[in-house]
């Protein structure tokens, strides 16, 4: 059936990789790294069932050739540690054929990284063993409007009011800001690729008729009583399918067994519960609301004056039984389980909110620079503090157009009105959850109260007994 992988993984010469000899494994080719001499050949792997590089369109089209693209970066990436390729890696439903899947695979990659400005080099693996998968690299660099590589990030010296650099004896070089040239390392975009493959998969699923999907979430954000096995790995795969136990292969039969009794476990529930179904078909089972209401009328004939009084001073009687009702609030777990659900909600506001503060900040700092450059530009003479932050703004906006010369504003202004609805939004539903998830909470310790001083006559019954 199919499943969902995808891993994404920094190709890094600091780790002592090499972009070249990553294509080289991937494509199953022979290609020379000109970096550093070494010739990685790779013509006997086999499994290999299909290759492609896809270019943006201000890439040079001598790209195409794999060899040619990755021996470009290996030599515009001067430094020791530089990141060299983003490699993305796939599983490709076995439900689908090879063509469905080469569509599914070209679609994802053109829509997100290619549209984005990224090269990318496409390599299908199937060696037949039920593992079709997809390896993606993608360069780290944008492209100049020349064709040319560009820059991953760029200074913006920070002036005195004198617009002259500032010079930092200490590092021995002048200060400055760096600004990113793109927004693909943002933690926001892996989550974003992410969702975007399983609803790429499940689209071409269901298209070609397909009852399988797929979930970029895991077990536990998609609500599902199972333990995620480890990946293992092509060195333990590769073992495992010649018939040796490997430690990662262990743990994932210990995870079967352990998923298959929970899966039986839950298939007895189901029954027990259809069971009950069955025999309390006519009859309401009673609720928390009516459990609790049924122990406060019993205390309130009995004039027990000092129990009542101190409920009351908990929370309002009515407030409380309300709120049970309302949320149909069966027994103490359900209540937990609102509560918890209640702060869950809570947390993944707060998670939505903080990418677009970021990017509100961001777009601020745009905005606002270039209203300062708008403002002085053409004027023929300027004050000194003037010219200071005409020059600032004027550099900050080279850094952010990337060689571009009509300024966004209008964009940047509609974008910036539209994140602020949605943060006011958020933040208005984030207020009053806190003011519900206060009052759950308040309503909480006064349902434990009821009920452990319910429980305290039948404790002292049964130590008698």
């Amino acid at each position: 059936m199919a499943i969902y992988h995808l891993s994404i993984k920094i190709i890094s010469r600091g780790k002592g990789k090499s972009a070249v000899a990553a294509a080289a494994y991937r494509a199953g080719e022979k290609i020379l790294n000109q970096h550093d001499g070494i010739e990685h050949d790779y013509t006997r792997k086999g499994g290999v069932v299909h290759t492609e590089i896809i270019l943006p369109d201000n890439a040079p089209p001598e790209y195409k050739n794999r060899a040619v693209l990755w021996n470009a970066v290996e030599q515009v990436e001067k430094a020791k540690n530089s990141q060299l390729a983003r490699e993305i890696e796939l599983a490709l439903p076995i439900e689908l054929t090879k063509e469905q899947n080469l569509f599914l695979v070209r679609e994802y990659v053109k829509r997100h990284f290619v549209a984005a400005g990224m090269c990318a080099d496409i390599a299908i693996h199937d060696t037949g063993g039920g593992n079709p998968h997809a390896h993606i690299m993608l360069a780290m660099r944008p492209f100049n409007d020349d064709r040319t590589w560009g820059d991953k990030q760029k200074k913006v010296y920070i002036l005195d009011k004198d617009g002259s650099k500032i010079y930092d004896p200490i590092k021995r070089q002048y200060k400055c800001n760096k600004i990113q040239t793109t927004d693909w390392n943002e933690q926001t975009r892996a989550e974003e690729w992410r969702a975007a493959w399983a609803e790429y998969v499940n689209g071409v699923l269901e298209h070609n008729h397909h009852a399988e999907r797929i979930d970029h979430r895991s077990y536990e954000r998609q609500g599902i009583d199972q333990i995620p096995t480890i990946h293992l790995g092509a060195a333990a795969s590769q073992m495992e399918k010649r018939g040796i136990r490997t430690e990662r292969g262990n743990i994932n039969r210990e995870i079967e067994v352990t998923n298959q009794r929970l899966r039986q476990l839950k298939a007895r529930i189901v029954k027990l519960q259809s069971w009950l179904k069955e025999e309390t078909e006519n009859t309401a089972p009673p609720t928390l609301a009516d459990y609790i209401h049924d122990i406060l009328s019993r205390k309130a004939q009995a004039g027990k004056s000092q129990y009542s009084q101190s409920i009351y001073n908990l929370k309002d009687a009515a407030n409380m039984l309300n709120f049970l009702t309302r949320n149909k609030i069966m027994d103490m777990a359900g209540f937990d389980e609102k509560f918890k659900s209640m702060i869950g909600e809570q947390f993944d506001i707060r998670d939505e909110l903080k990418p677009i503060e970021r990017r509100m900040a961001t777009l601020k700092k745009h905005i606002e620079q270039a209203d300062i450059y708008l403002k002085y530009k053409g004027k023929k003479a300027l004050t000194d503090s003037e010219e200071i932050l005409y020059t600032a703004a004027k550099n900050y906006l080279k850094g952010v157009m990337n060689g571009k010369t009509t300024l966004p504003t209008k964009a940047w202004k509609a974008e910036y009105s539209e994140l602020t609805a949605e943060r006011n939004g958020l933040n208005q539903r984030y207020v009053a959850l806190k003011d519900e998830v206060k009052e759950a909470e308040q309503i909480r310790k006064s349902v434990y109260s009821i009920l452990r001083q319910e429980q305290q006559p039948q404790r002292a019954r049964d130590m008698e007994l």
